[in-house]
């Protein structure tokens, strides 16, 4: 499904386009890659494989759902500990200035950025739906680059933004959850605790049970504030996920299961009532936007 995104690895360290540049690739029996820096920011999204990755005197051994921040000026390499295991990833550089761009219209989109240059803190590990929400993100803009449609260069720039700000949310959230829960409302804190528990059997007896209210408090807050049903927002919320996963990989007969589905009749007739049509149609169409 993602063979035409991929790339040819290079070995190249130095960017040729003026702001940022992503790639994804997917090798077996690479080389190692010497010691070296660079003069942009670099993201590293580590998919699979069984690989190790210095960074100044710290090694880390890398599992899927990894991201590595590496600033400008910082000496890293990565050693590959199983060249018979495809080592997948995605790698995203940015130029100094794209990102002073970028701070001078948000901090909230620099924030992983600014974080890592202050603490040395490189790496951050996402679970799977988090992870799979950002490689759709780069998927998606990986096909605009390579496209040629109406507006490409506005559309590749809104997706950029779009996807520094979620890594930059996500990492934020990662590093301060006891504030996250503190400041958020009763309503705020029923969507998180839905969200973490996607996967899992959630009604509203369950939650009513977690936050000490009743099942028909839970039922008037969420619907007075998301305007539908905790049930309903249950369902759009897995199959979000479900062709998140989807595109970025996952079957669909394992999809629906990590996703909190009980079976694929259930899942099935839900993917049908939303986009009207079948899971695969639908997963074939989006790859020939």
């Amino acid at each position: 499904m993602r063979e035409n995104l991929l790339s040819t690895f290079s070995s190249r360290q130095h960017m040729r386009e003026k702001d940022f540049e992503l790639y994804y690739y997917s090798d077996t029996a690479l080389q190692n890659v010497k010691d070296h820096t660079h003069n942009y920011y670099e993201f590293y999204f580590f998919f699979g494989g069984k690989v190790s990755i210095f960074i100044e005197n710290d090694e880390f051994v890398l599992r899927e759902g990894d991201m590595i921040i590496i600033p400008p000026c910082t000496n890293h390499h990565l050693n590959i500990l199983d060249k018979s295991i495809p080592y997948q990833r995605c790698i995203f550089w940015i130029s100094q200035d794209f990102c002073d761009h970028m701070l001078q219209t948000s901090s909230d989109l620099v924030y992983p950025l600014q974080k890592a240059a202050v603490t040395k803190k490189n790496i951050y590990h996402f679970d799977f739906f988090t992870f799979n929400e950002l490689k759709t993100k780069m998927f998606r803009i990986i096909r605009e680059m390579r496209g040629n449609r109406f507006g490409k260069a506005t559309r590749i720039s809104l997706s950029v933004h779009d996807f520094m700000f979620s890594i930059s949310r996500n990492v934020y959230e990662l590093d301060n959850p006891a504030q996250m829960r503190k400041d958020n409302s009763l309503y705020e804190n029923i969507l998180i605790y839905v969200d973490e528990h996607i996967t899992e059997e959630l009604s509203l007896e369950s939650i009513s049970k977690e936050f000490f209210i009743s099942k028909y408090h839970v039922s008037h807050v969420f619907t007075e504030n998301f305007g539908t049903s905790l049930h309903q927002y249950i369902i759009k919320k897995r199959l979000t996920l479900c062709i998140n996963a989807i595109i970025s990989g996952t079957d669909i007969s394992e999809a629906y299961l990590l996703c909190g589905f009980k079976d694929y009749s259930s899942f099935y007739r839900a993917f049908k009532k939303e986009y009207g049509k079948s899971p695969r149609d639908y997963v074939l169409n989006q790859k020939t936007l």
